[in-house]
């Protein structure tokens, strides 16, 4: 019992049962106790930034082969844009058969507050110049001090390639790049440790904001997100894995730890460094590790994709839009575009399904307010889909580009026990 109490995925899953319990037997205040959440996020967004940038210029600058960078490069993003496309077909063809929004009584629409997601959704560029003038810092300090992910990654990468190009005489950076790697990394461990009070907290509060019967009434539009989710990581990330000769299952059972802190926390950024290092022991090299995670987290969103789709089409059919094939082919498009624009917005699903929205006007904007009650719940499954997207790709992209070196140990426990996880 106590070797089992050690355990962080066993403590992790005790925190969130009891966060329930007390969402429901305390909600007043149970509300209060989001700080917990927020103050383990925000530990965890600490290290992200520099993690991000050490790692993507320790992969470039020890590859050395400009080459092999762009090809890992271009890899990544054309897998991302082909299983993103995937993600956002199966979301339409699934919210198109279970129809979960027909009958529903829009009149709860009218007293949800949905100004601050209009009014973010309008401050975030998502058109394409803007996004991509977006991604080239003015400032990367600040752009560090914002935690702004795209612009860190972009200047990581020019920092890595001129690393590179100095041969020899950069060496000596990026050995020290590695050391203070090695230190955010141990100071990751420390904030895991803090993994279950953010959990309970976070169950807490949602338990105790929303209520048990919150559910209810947008019970089949979470249960089709739920289900279409599911399929997409059994079917199409089953079908990708099995391709490269790895088992999906097994590599959920893996990573298990992170997606409990994910299911905890309804943030896939509070797994990050914890995923990247357990992609390594997994076997694939640090080089790949650095380059495809960090570019997956503003490009391979698929359990966002998922979501945006189903969201949009759940309005339509609540307030009786009927969408034509072509006019969802028009979404799925506009859907492409603004699910990568998500990147590093806090709350950046529900932020973009009102900026996608407002650039298609055949859906009410104002019908987001039928969400406000649950995607806090749904916001858990799209994130561990996201985490779970991130983990396949990278693994692919090792083995495409023969840097994945498993060792002898079996795939549900670490693979170098000679370097401590977190428990």
């Amino acid at each position: 019992m106590k070797k089992a109490l050690n355990n962080l995925t066993v403590r992790v899953l005790i925190a969130i049962v009891l966060g329930i319990i007390t969402g429901i037997i305390f909600p007043q205040w149970a509300d209060s106790l989001k700080l917990l959440a927020d103050a383990f996020i925000k530990l965890i967004k600490m290290v992200i930034a520099p993690i991000v940038f050490f790692t993507v210029v320790i992969g470039i600058g020890s590859m050395g082969d400009m080459k092999k960078v762009g090809r890992i490069g271009g890899k990544a993003l054309l897998y991302f844009e082909i299983v993103t496309t995937f993600a956002l077909a199966i979301g339409l063809l699934i919210v198109n058969v279970i129809k979960p929004g027909q009958g529903f009584n829009t009149a709860g629409a009218k007293g949800g507050d949905i100004s601050q997601y209009t009014e973010q959704a309008k401050a975030a560029s998502h058109g394409a110049v803007e996004f991509f003038m977006n991604i080239i810092p003015d400032n990367i300090i600040a752009a560090m001090a914002k935690g702004e992910l795209l612009p860190i990654l972009f200047f990581a990468v020019l920092f890595g390639f001129a690393l590179a190009a100095m041969g020899e005489k950069g060496k000596p950076v990026v050995t020290l790049f590695e050391k203070l790697a090695d230190v955010f990394f141990g100071i990751t461990n420390m904030v895991m440790k803090f993994s279950p009070i953010a959990a309970y907290g976070a169950m807490s509060f949602t338990i105790g904001k929303f209520g048990v019967a919150s559910l209810l009434s947008l019970g089949k539009l979470m249960g089709s997100v739920y289900i279409t989710m599911a399929l997409f990581i059994i079917v199409v990330l089953g079908a990708v894995a099995k391709f490269y000769k790895f088992n999906i299952l097994k590599f959920i059972a893996y990573i298990k730890e992170e997606i409990l802190l994910v299911l905890g926390t309804s943030s896939s950024e509070s797994a990050l460094p914890k995923m990247m290092e357990r992609l390594e022991k997994y076997g694939c090299s640090k080089s790949v590790v650095g380059l495809v995670v960090p570019t997956g987290y503003s490009f391979n969103l698929d359990g966002t994709a998922i979501y945006l789709s189903m969201a949009a089409m759940f309005i339509a059919q609540a307030y009786g839009v009927d969408m034509s094939i072509w006019q969802q082919l028009t979404l799925m498009g506009i859907l492409m575009l603004t699910s990568k624009g998500a990147a590093g917005v806090t709350g950046s699903g529900f932020i973009t399904l009102a900026a996608t929205l407002a650039a298609f006007p055949s859906i009410p904007v104002e019908g987001i307010a039928l969400l406000l009650g649950v995607d806090r719940f749904m916001s858990e499954a799209r994130a561990i889909t996201n985490l779970i997207g991130n983990g396949v790709a990278t693994v692919v992209i090792a083995k495409t580009e023969n840097e994945f070196h498993p060792q002898t140990v079996t795939e549900t426990e670490p693979l170098n026990p000679s370097i401590k996880i977190a428990n």
